[in-house]
């Protein structure tokens, strides 16, 4: 059986930051608006996120998310924007350092940031849920889709990076592997039968996937 869905409630998580809405150091209203509705997609689905739903559970007045984002696609778009903004903050150390060639020549190294990533992503299950939402509703809207793959490359290029300074021999290739790898481990921990991991286990099974891939062929096969 999938492990049961640990919901909150999305007024409970809002209300506060929709009263700083208009004031000086405010929270943005369009901040407001697209954290809502990605806790929505988490605990509703796609069918739940609608305009007045993100109004009434953000505490806003009717008619303030329609006037913010007229259109369904343009309220997909700015949660997505704001989705793939989250998770470039939590995931920034690891990135940051991939791209700045902190210890580009040590594979353990490697192996943590990559179990740290999917460590980060299953931990934040709200944000992680929202995001196949919206995968799965890009499938159905080009221009979604369009900006969804625009903000993935954001992710795997770090990961290329990485690669090659591992000594792959084909970095891109390897790359879309272990991104396809590390989108699997969460999926199973987040709506599959495996359980929520510890990060050893996380550390243990990047390992393992990356020592088979990045083996050298042996001579003479």
């Amino acid at each position: 059986m999938s492990p049961t869905p640990h919901t909150t409630s999305v007024v409970s998580l809002y209300y506060a930051c929709s009263q700083l809405v208009g004031g000086s150091g405010s929270v943005k209203r369009s901040e407001l608006v697209a954290d809502t509705a990605i806790t929505l997609l988490a605990e509703r689905g796609m069918r739940g996120l609608t305009h007045r739903a993100v109004d009434e559970a953000a505490g806003l007045p009717p008619g303030s998310t329609s006037n913010l984002a007229r259109t369904r696609a343009a309220l997909l778009e700015l949660t997505l924007s704001r989705l793939t903004e989250l998770e470039i903050r939590a995931l920034g150390p690891a990135y940051t350092s991939a791209q700045a060639g902190d210890q580009a020549g040590d594979q353990a190294g490697m192996v943590d940031r990559v179990a740290e990533t999917v460590h980060v992503q299953i931990k934040d299950r709200r944000r992680t849920l929202a995001r196949y939402e919206l995968a799965l509703e890009a499938t159905r809207r080009p221009e979604l889709r369009e900006m969804y793959d625009a903000a993935g490359s954001r992710f795997r290029d770090p990961a290329v990076a990485l690669l090659a300074a591992q000594g792959s021999r084909d970095p891109v290739r390897h790359a879309h592997r272990l991104v396809a790898f590390s989108e699997g481990l969460m999926f199973d921990a987040i709506v599959g039968a495996g359980g929520m991991p510890t990060f050893e286990e996380l550390r243990q099974a990047v390992e393992d996937f990356l020592a088979g891939m990045l083996r050298r062929p042996s001579r003479g096969l």
